[in-house]
């Protein structure tokens, strides 16, 4: 049998002024951060740890969404609003609050249990320390 190599899933550039570009090596695709404001840097494009929260929800959202799809039930149109909290000494990302909307789709009670479960169980809210706390709010 052969060795199997991994390929880079993404590369990243230091552009200099507390920026960086990413780029997706499967797709393509493309994304700038730049430090935020009260960290030295310009705060024009998501931070490093907005991206750390966007991932939260993102994922959250997509397991739902293969949740749904497997048992029948419809959240297109569903939305989330995530609010980071930094903390320091060290700084870090200390909170990440997730407010959930699903006002106007039609999910009776154990389609929600489904849905609620499968946002605490998606793969990024499990890969991120326990001291960071996740806080999910649901609104049906």
């Amino acid at each position: 049998m052969g060795t199997f190599v991994a390929m880079p899933t993404i590369e990243t550039v230091y552009s200099g002024e507390l920026r960086t570009r990413a780029v997706h090596t499967a797709s393509g695709s493309s994304l700038i951060t730049d430090a935020p404001v009260d960290n030295q840097g310009r705060g024009e494009a998501f931070s490093p740890t907005d991206l750390l929260a966007t991932a939260l929800g993102s994922c959250m959202l997509t397991i739902m969404g293969i949740a749904a799809r497997t048992h029948g039930l419809n959240i297109d149109g569903a939305r989330l609003e995530i609010t980071k909290i930094m903390r320091s000494d060290p700084r870090r990302v200390g909170e990440i609050n997730v407010v959930f909307h699903f006002e106007g789709l039609e999910i009776n009670e154990h389609g929600r249990t489904i849905l609620e479960r499968a946002a605490k169980t998606c793969p990024v809210a499990l890969s991120l320390h326990p001291e960071l706390l996740q806080t999910l709010e649901f609104r049906w």
